[in-house]
């Protein structure tokens, strides 16, 4: 009989993290979207789930127009392969646009002016910064508030008229949609609602139908619509009263049990809501208000919250146990540190509760 702590391995696998792919590219093409709100953290999220975790990976795909960092999905920014970007936007943006519409109400009879305003100034100019298109709309006599600025190209993102472009040392720019993606792939809904529920339940399955609404902000409808769309490309099974589908396939067999350090927006926690606890089999996770704080998994479970603070010699990662960890737990995070560490070209140090 299947358990939670089986689930949660099985989601190990399926989301790279157990069996890592070759590049970054290619992670967020097997993933579909990821979830991308901190640049920083959101590259060893991607990175995480690669061979030879590399900074340069990811860049150079944001950089060439290979992966976008755009709003899709959620209102919230994703990675997305650019292939993907358009038929994602077209698909879920109904009831993403809602949410940037309403916040943009008292500037609405000035959206025409800005979005023209904003295409015009990337036309000429791409690769600007957010502050370069402030600068340019304060001077076009259309000034924004930070926040409104980045509602606008929030929801431009949603109408696929402008997408990330190349970044300035670091800095999220901006580009016309039209010149990132000339050839955008485009679906019909139904064949996109059944290529979604396919790639989702690949990448993070096993998950119910309502893990799938919740991460691509589908009604259940469409959710199952999809499901049935995809037919016998995808599997299932009863667990716990829920139905939980996967790609063809038996459970991976067990391996040595790992640790990874993830922020709490990385696609093993934020990319489910239904079934999101197999990560805490035992129950031993408080439930409380979620923080913008780190996670220590440990054989796909959450035994710890974690905080990781840069310097510009070290990363320091502040571990605080949800129960008692065995000195070989803790190598095995200390492990997953020094990975970490590498990755970012710092010394890596760890700090226990108790240290």
């Amino acid at each position: 009989m299947i358990t939670d702590r089986d689930l949660a391995r099985w989601r190990l696998r399926s989301q790279l993290l157990a069996a890592p792919a070759s590049t970054a590219e290619e992670v967020v093409r097997s993933l579909t979207a990821v979830q991308a709100e901190n640049p920083s953290q959101s590259a060893w999220a991607v990175a995480t789930r690669t061979a030879s975790p590399r900074p340069e990976d990811l860049a150079g795909a944001l950089a060439d127009g290979r992966v976008l960092r755009i709003h899709v999905l959620r209102s919230t920014w994703h990675y997305v392969h650019a292939d993907d970007a358009r038929w994602l936007q077209d698909l879920t943006s109904p009831r993403v646009m809602p949410v940037f519409e309403q916040q943009l109400q008292p500037i609405a009879d000035r959206l025409g002016a800005l979005d023209d305003a904003v295409e015009a100034m990337l036309a000429e100019s791409p690769d600007r910064t957010r502050s370069d298109l402030a600068d340019g709309l304060a001077e076009r006599g259309e000034p924004l508030t930070g926040h409104q600025l980045m509602l606008l190209l929030g929801r431009l993102e949603v109408l696929s008229r402008v997408c990330s472009g190349v970044p300035r040392d670091g800095e999220h720019t901006y580009a016309l949609f039209a010149d990132r993606v000339p050839s955008p792939r485009r679906l019909e809904r139904d064949e996109a609602l059944a290529e979604l529920a396919l790639r989702y339940f690949t990448s993070h399955g096993p998950a119910t139908e309502r893990d799938l609404a919740y991460w691509a902000t589908l009604t259940v409808t469409d959710a199952r619509r999809g499901i049935a769309a995809a037919g016998d490309r995808l599997d299932a099974f009863e667990h716990d009263g829920r139905t939980f589908l996967h790609a063809p396939g038996e459970p991976p067999a067990s391996a040595a049990p790992a640790a990874h350090l993830l922020q709490v927006l990385d696609e093993m926690y934020r990319g489910y809501q239904d079934s999101r606890w197999m990560i805490d089999a035992d129950g031993v996770v408080p439930k409380v208000r979620e923080s913008a704080i780190g996670m220590a998994l440990l054989d796909a479970q959450l035994v710890a919250a974690m905080k990781r603070t840069v310097t510009a010699k070290a990363v320091t990662f502040a571990v605080h146990p949800h129960r008692t960890l065995s000195k070989r737990e803790m190598e095995a995070i200390r492990d997953a540190a020094s990975r970490y560490g590498d990755f970012l070209g710092l010394e890596a140090r760890v700090q226990f509760d108790g240290d």
